[in-house]
């Protein structure tokens, strides 16, 4: 699948400064998908960061039109990670 980045999703990698690879990892091979709000999904995935340290890569799409609208990383897996 093929996805369209808006410019405010460029505009946050770039400023959050999370490695664009990462990001595209996550999209072609996400751990998880989840509903959000506004019927877009978080794919997701758990990343090794350059600094060694292990973050939780969000990037939230609307399926529509396969556009990323925003992308960020956390450190708070549990919050977002959902148990099946």
């Amino acid at each position: 699948m093929t996805f369209r980045f808006t410019s405010h999703a460029m505009h946050e990698i770039s400023r959050r400064r999370i490695p664009i690879a990462l990001v595209q990892e996550t999209l072609e091979q996400p751990e998880q998908i989840v509903p959000e709000r506004l019927g877009r999904h978080a794919y997701q995935a758990r990343k090794r960061f350059p600094n060694g340290r292990t973050y939780l890569v969000r990037a939230i799409v609307d399926r529509s039109d396969h556009s990323v609208r925003t992308v960020y990383a956390t450190s708070k897996i549990r919050k977002f990670w959902r148990m099946s």
